[in-house]
C-alpha cells in the first residue's frame, strides 16, 4: 500500500502539470479585459499602461512559467512565513496578486474559507449522515413505504434545482413565516447563546438545501450498492450460519456495499472547499464560490486561475484517497 501511494503521488505531479496547463490556457485565452470594468473616461493608453503593469504583454510561455513559480514555491514560503513568524521568502518573491484588490489570492481564499466550511461543510456531513442510513434501510426492506417515501425524496431533491428550493424555502420560512433571516451575516460572530442561536438560525436554510441535494444522491447509491449485495450467494451463507440479521446487514453487507459508496463520497469532498456558487449567491453567503463568481465576472485572471487549480487538486488527492479506502474495506484488493 505504502509503495502504491509513493507511486499514485509520483503520477500526480505530470498530472497537474497538464491540468495546470490547461486551465492557464483556457482561462488567458479566454475573451475577457481586466480593464473592461473601469469607467470609460480613462484614456486607451493609461488602459494599455494597466494592460502592461499586469504582464499582459509577456508570452504565454513565460507568464505561465512565473505562475507555476508563484504557486509552488511563493506562496508556501509566505504562508509558512505568516502562520509560524519565520522569514523564508524574501521580498522580491512576488505573491500571486488578484488583479481586482491587489491582494494576494491566498489571502482571499483564506478570509472566504470559514464561511464556506461553515455553512457547506456541514450540509454535506449532514447529506452523508442522512444519507446513508435511508439507502440502508430502503434497500433492506424494499418496496416498503418507507423505500417508496425515500425514493420520492430523493428523486424530489435530485431533480429540482437548488437555485429552486432555496428560494422556495426564503418565501416560506423567511417571508411568510419569519423563521429564519433570508441573507446569511457573514460579519455575525458567536460570543453568547442569543449569538449563537442566531448562527444556528441563519445556517439552516442553505444548509437544509445542499443536504437535501447530496443526501438524495447519496442514498441513491447507497441502495442500489445493498441491494446488489443483498442477494449474493455469501449472504445466503451467513444467514445459514445462524447469524443475526443486525451482524448480516450492518457487518457483511454494508462493508461491502461501502465500496462504490466511498468513491461518490470521496469525490464530493473537493466540491466542499470549491463551494456551492448558486446556494451561495442565493444566500448571500461571502464564501469560495463567491469569490470565483466575482472574480470570473471582473475578469480576475490571477483569482481564478489558482482558485480553478485547488479545485484539481483537491480531485486528485481525493481519488487517491478513495482507492486507499477500497484496500481497507476490501481485503481482496492489493495494491502492491
Amino acid at each position: 500500500m505504502f509503495t502504491y501511494t509513493i507511486r499514485r503521488l509520483l503520477i500526480a505531479i505530470p498530472t497537474l502539470l497538464v491540468i495546470s496547463l490547461i486551465i492557464f490556457l483556457v482561462v488567458t485565452l479566454a475573451p475577457s479585459d481586466p480593464t473592461a470594468n473601469l469607467p470609460l473616461s480613462i484614456p486607451s493608453e493609461v488602459r494599455a499602461q494597466i494592460r502592461e503593469s499586469l504582464g499582459l504583454n509577456e508570452p504565454l510561455l513565460v507568464r505561465y512559467l512565473l505562475w507555476l513559480r508563484q504557486f509552488f514555491i511563493y506562496e508556501p514560503l509566505h504562508m509558512l512565513d505568516e502562520a509560524f513568524g519565520w522569514t523564508l521568502a524574501s521580498e522580491d518573491m512576488q505573491r500571486i496578486l488578484s488583479w481586482q484588490t491587489r491582494s494576494p489570492v491566498a489571502d482571499l481564499i483564506v478570509q472566504r474559507l470559514p464561511q464556506t466550511l461553515w455553512v457547506v461543510g456541514t450540509s454535506y456531513v449532514v447529506g452523508v449522515l442522512i444519507a446513508l442510513p435511508i439507502g440502508i434501510i430502503s434497500a433492506y426492506r424494499q418496496y416498503s413505504i418507507f423505500d417508496q417515501a425515500g425514493t420520492f425524496v430523493s428523486m424530489v431533491g435530485f431533480s429540482v434545482p437548488t437555485f429552486f428550493t432555496g428560494v422556495l424555502l426564503i418565501v416560506v420560512f423567511s417571508v411568510e413565516l419569519g423563521w429564519f433571516p433570508s441573507i446569511y451575516d457573514t460579519t455575525h460572530q458567536v460570543t453568547d447563546w442569543s449569538s449563537f442561536v442566531f448562527q444556528v438560525k441563519q445556517m439552516i436554510m442553505p444548509v437544509a438545501v445542499l443536504a437535501l441535494y447530496n443526501a438524495a444522491q447519496i442514498s441513491r447509491f447507497m441502495r442500489a450498492s445493498m441491494l446488489d449485495n443483498l442477494n449474493q450467494d455469501y449472504v445466503r451463507t451467513a444467514r445459514a450460519k445462524g447469524l443475526t440479521e443486525q451482524v448480516v446487514v450492518l457487518v457483511h453487507v454494508l462493508r461491502n456495499s461501502m465500496i462504490p459508496v466511498v468513491t461518490v463520497i470521496a469525490l464530493g469532498v473537493p466540491t466542499v472547499f470549491g463551494g456551492a456558487i448558486i446556494t451561495e449567491q442565493v444566500f448571500k453567503v461571502n464564501g469560495i464560490g463567491q469569490l470565483l463568481i466575482i472574480a470570473i465576472q471582473g475578469g480576475d485572471v490571477p483569482t481564478v486561475q489558482t482558485l480553478t487549480f485547488i479545485f484539481a487538486v483537491l480531485i486528485v488527492l481525493f481519488n487517491l484517497i478513495a482507492d486507499i479506502l477500497y484496500g481497507l474495506l476490501d481485503p481482496r484488493i492489493r495494491y502492491d
